[in-house]
């Protein structure tokens, strides 16, 4: 498994995770010879698929997966395990994909059937805590020098700073403008509007609401907003076709609906993204270059917009 780097403290020198894994692996074959697990069994497969995420202060929804009593207080939601009935547990659903979003975020792939039953058997048995052992550090994996951005660099970034609303259930209801950012296939859709272009960062109206560029900034909540560092992230990531996590890059839709904010300058440009301006655009307010506008058009095949409407806000 990939997509993370692990400091691991106190674990016999990484033996435990190894070990652990395999055993994992083999859990369907023969759950009667397997050990009930413990929370401390566990913490090798956290680190690996949940702890890019789900640690520290800024986890989504409060909710932390790095000590064993942030574990049971749960989310801001409440409990996401319950002892005895792995059924009723809501982290059990989102790993299985019972519930959506499905967990890890940056899925596929997803944990395997070993991997789940041996967090089922974890919380069928009581959620023993096991002996004490040193939670890793977790640094989310950049890519290195010359290697492609891929969705699996930029999911835990989502994850951290927009799932907690822009999901199906979120902290505001419904996600806000019909935008789910839970799933790579979500993140790119285009059903009400495209909000992230690939090859093109100027067009994309994600980058701009993270950026500041266009108001509200986002998230909305912030700040903290995502670092300088974050951002740029974001931005080489969608120049570079918004690759998924195998790095395969994306096709951008001409003719998807586009919806901008920002400033209007000289030559028909917006954030520098060209506006194609016809005889059917409507334009209203009279904006000038410098005036903060909001444009509504369709992508035109070279992340040039297409203005139905063009107005100053």
């Amino acid at each position: 498994m990939t997509g993370i780097h692990t400091t691991l403290h106190g674990l016999g020198a990484g033996r435990l995770p190894a070990l652990f894994m395999l055993g994992l692996l083999a859990w369907p074959l023969s759950p009667r010879a397997q050990p009930t697990p413990s929370y401390a069994d566990l913490v090798p497969l956290f680190a690996e698929r949940c702890l890019m995420c789900h640690s520290g202060e800024n986890a989504p929804l409060g909710l932390r997966l790095d000590s064993y009593q942030a574990l049971l207080e749960g989310s801001s939601k409440g409990p996401v395990v319950v002892a005895g009935q792995p059924e009723q547990s809501e982290l059990i659903h989102r790993v299985k994909g019972s519930r959506q979003p499905r967990m890890p975020l940056t899925g596929p792939p997803f944990l395997s059937d070993g991997e789940i039953a041996a967090l089922e058997a974890w919380v069928a048995n009581g959620l023993p805590e096991g002996a004490p052992v040193a939670v890793p550090e977790v640094v989310p994996e950049r890519p290195a020098a010359g290697e492609a951005v891929t969705y699996r660099h930029v999911a835990p970034l989502f994850a951290r700073y927009c799932v907690k609303c822009h999901t199906e259930n979120g902290l505001m209801g419904p996600a806000p403008e019909q935008l789910r950012l839970t799933s790579y296939r979500e993140v790119l859709a285009t059903g009400e509007r495209a909000r992230v272009v690939p090859g093109h960062p100027r067009a994309s109206e994600l980058l701009h609401r993270i950026r500041g560029q266009a108001r509200p900034r986002m998230p909305y909540d912030g700040p903290p907003f995502l670092t300088e560092e974050e951002a740029q992230l974001v931005e080489d990531w969608i120049a570079q076709g918004a690759r998924d996590a195998e790095g395969r890059p994306a096709g951008m839709t001409a003719g998807a609906r586009i919806r901008l904010h920002g400033v209007l300058e000289p030559g028909w440009l917006l954030n520098g993204v060209p506006l194609r301006i016809g005889a059917d655009t409507r334009i209203d307010k009279s904006p000038r270059p410098g005036d903060y506008v909001q444009v509504r058009g369709r992508l035109d095949g070279q992340g040039g917009i297409i203005v139905e409407r063009l107005r100053r806000r």
